[in-house]
């Protein structure tokens, strides 16, 4: 068999895999069952997500407002402080996509983000600050809740069997 003859061979062997997997699987598809609609409880990590994301930039430009206010300690950290809460919001916003998109990788920031939003909500809790803590430790908690239903790992975890082996 020549050269050519081997490559065809790969191709069209590479071209049937890609088919194979990008064909719908029977029960992968969790309660969505459209083609390339996630499921809700995907939708709705997503959207926890965002608010978080939206609730950063809040205290951020809340921060802002008060570094220009002479608020701060000092004018520089006041302004660093701004800017790394503008830059998590974005990165928060990138997240938020990710899991709406199915993105594998988003899964562990998200985790991280819920995990961190959960104690810093404990300990506006204990301050007490509960117009900022309350939100917070419920967002948290819905978070994880939507992160570890069986949709979303289901959705967020390709690969993964639906049926754990009996051995």
């Amino acid at each position: 068999m020549g050269s050519r003859s081997k490559a065809r061979a790969r191709a069209q062997a590479s071209q049937n895999a890609s088919q194979r997997s990008s064909a719908p699987q029977p029960g992968a598809g969790g309660a969505a069952g459209q083609q390339g609609q996630p499921p809700r409880t995907v939708l709705a990590l997503a959207v926890i997500q965002a608010i978080e994301a939206a609730g950063i930039l809040l205290a951020a430009i809340l921060a802002g407002f008060d570094t220009g206010a002479g608020k701060s300690y000092q004018l520089a950290s006041g302004i660093a402080i701004t800017a790394i809460g503008i830059g998590t919001a974005v990165a928060l916003g990138l997240v938020a996509r990710g899991i709406r998109n199915g993105r594998r990788w988003a899964r562990t920031p998200a985790l991280l983000t819920q995990l961190f939003t959960g104690i810093i909500g404990i300990y506006l809790l204990q301050a007490p600050r509960y117009d900022w803590g309350v939100p917070a430790a419920l967002l948290a908690v819905a978070g994880l809740a939507m992160l570890f239903a069986p949709a979303s790992l289901a959705a967020l975890t390709p690969g993964r069997p639906d049926e754990p082996d009996p051995r």
